[in-house]
């Protein structure tokens, strides 16, 4: 199940999320979403976990819980919406 964490601080790694999740289960991959011409964190990230039955402990333990020194949302994450391609304003 594919995670979304939201609420970030600025300093959470992409370790503490892995390290996090872990307590409830196999982490398959942990990303931190950065802003592509800062580099900077965006504020939220994703955590992949195999087994449906740990990511929803993970999300109910996790979720509203303080992260870093931040009340982070955590819940299942929503399927990517298709966006029409941008254009070129004149």
């Amino acid at each position: 199940m594919n995670i979304y964490i939201g609420n970030l601080a600025y300093t959470v790694t992409e370790d503490d999320l892995r390290d996090s999740f872990s307590e409830f289960g196999e982490v398959a991959n942990a990303s931190i979403i950065n802003d592509k011409f800062s580099g900077r964190s965006k504020g939220f990230g994703f955590v992949e976990m195999p087994k449906d039955t740990e990511a929803r402990e993970a999300i109910e333990s996790l979720n509203g819980k303080d992260l870093n020194g931040r009340t982070v949302t955590v819940n299942e994450a929503k399927p990517r919406e298709e966006r029409s391609p941008r254009r070129d304003r004149y």
